[in-house]
């Protein structure tokens, strides 16, 4: 289980470098799918105030925030931040794109992963069928669905389906610095 007192709270915007492109793009792809405002808010579970700002520009998107309409439009995250390299800020997690990819049936995103001593962070379902894979390089990462999570340290390997509610933990006295690879089928 996942420690809720070591859970840092959400970071004002998941997008240090800043987030005035992810509205326009928000609404292009909810209008590409042909859903409303209130449609997309009610799948993503976020309040239409929320997604209203988001589209407009006036307000900041959490990583919780951002995972949950990618899932609701069945995209990759990189697909709402398209074409900016992106630093992304969770509660525990700061995650660095160094690369999204096409490759036949899969989108692929690989992140550079850091995680603080004792930090933690538990991230909403994406899409069915989309997996994690994380090599850890340094520390002890727990990770996983919320209910089984794995555990490895420097040198290990997880996997986990990504498509439930999934966390990730730094365990012990050293900060996690990872991999990790997002695959999202389409």
């Amino acid at each position: 289980m996942w420690d809720s007192s070591r859970v840092t709270p959400d970071p004002a915007t998941a997008l240090p470098g800043g987030s005035d492109h992810v509205g326009p793009r928000i609404r292009a792809l909810r209008e590409e799918r042909g859903m409303s405002l209130s449609a997309l808010a009610r799948a993503a579970g976020v309040g239409k105030a929320t997604l209203s700002g988001l589209e407009a520009g006036t307000r900041n998107p959490t990583l919780d925030t951002l995972h949950s309409v990618a899932a609701a439009l069945g995209v990759a995250l990189t697909a709402l931040v398209e074409g900016r390299p992106a630093r992304i800020v969770g509660r525990a997690v700061r995650i660095d794109l160094l690369r999204a990819f096409d490759d036949g049936p899969a989108t692929y995103e690989l992140y550079r992963m850091q995680i603080p001593a004792g930090a933690s962070q538990v991230s909403p379902a994406h899409h069915p069928g989309v997996t994690e894979h994380a090599t850890v390089f340094a520390g002890c990462l727990r990770a996983g669905p919320v209910e089984a999570p794995g555990r490895a340290e420097a040198g290990g390997f997880l996997e986990w389906a990504a498509d439930v509610p999934h966390g990730y933990a730094a365990e012990g006295t050293a900060d996690v610095h990872a991999s990790l690879l997002i695959r999202y089928p389409r």
